[in-house]
């Protein structure tokens, strides 16, 4: 669930103003608009009423310290928020199956990506820590519980084969573990889960071009890796 409202552009420029300083007047905030008084108390007030800005004594207003954050945000040259690339968990599990070493794979069942083959992946919320984020969806999707190590990042630009342009920027946190607990739930919203060996999973016809660099951070192989993805907008 999004923790921020959204913001007009009078409004964004407000918050812009009182970044550089303490607290300002109504007057001395509206001036560079140039918006009659009414028009502009209308953006003030909207502020106030978000928890963004707060007035202080003798009319001069402030940041709150959510008005803080989100304003911290600002391209303060464009005006704008900058866009933030999005922050994830991604779960390379192994386990020993009857003598044969197998890793959860999750075959995704909704867009984008629908039907392509990948390590559980999921985002991490407001306050959680890494491993919490991992515990969650680890539970939310396959109904295990794991102790999940750390292992490092991967970090991905997705780039639209057609166009060019970037439509996913992704820093996937990698976490690790060897054994779980539980009865595995073979499906969930949205995908499905099995245990497949490295050559079952070699003759997947679809899965992520990433997956077996994201393997490798997985068993400690690497720490660090950037890499950027190219697909069609059929497989997106």
């Amino acid at each position: 669930m999004s923790h921020e409202a959204n913001v007009h552009q009078t409004q964004t420029h407000i918050l812009r103003e009182l970044l550089f300083v303490p607290h300002a007047s109504f007057s001395q905030l509206q001036k560079p608009t140039g918006l009659d008084g009414d028009h502009f108390k209308f953006h003030v007030q909207r502020l106030v009423d978000i928890g963004y800005i707060e007035k202080i004594d003798r009319g001069q207003y402030k940041l709150t310290t959510s008005g803080k954050e989100y304003a911290n945000k600002l391209d303060t040259d464009q005006n704008t928020i900058e866009r933030q690339p999005k922050s994830a968990v991604i779960l390379v599990i192994e386990k020993n199956i009857d003598g044969e070493q197998k890793l959860l794979v999750q075959e995704r069942l909704k867009h984008p990506y629908y039907g392509f083959y990948g390590f559980p992946t999921g985002k991490i919320r407001w306050s959680e820590t890494i491993v919490q984020a991992g515990q969650r969806e680890l539970m939310e999707e396959t109904k295990l519980k794991a102790e999940l190590t750390y292992r490092g990042v991967y970090h991905e630009h997705v780039v639209s084969k057609e166009s060019g342009d970037i439509i996913e920027d992704k820093i996937f946190h990698v976490l690790h573990a060897s054994e779980t607990t539980g009865k595995m739930s073979d499906q969930f919203e949205g995908g499905r889960n099995e245990w497949l060996t490295q050559d079952e999973i070699d003759k997947l016809d679809k899965k992520y071009d990433s997956f077996e660099m994201e393997r490798q951070v997985g068993l400690g192989k690497h720490s660090f890796v950037e890499q950027t993805q190219y697909y069609s907008k059929n497989q997106f």
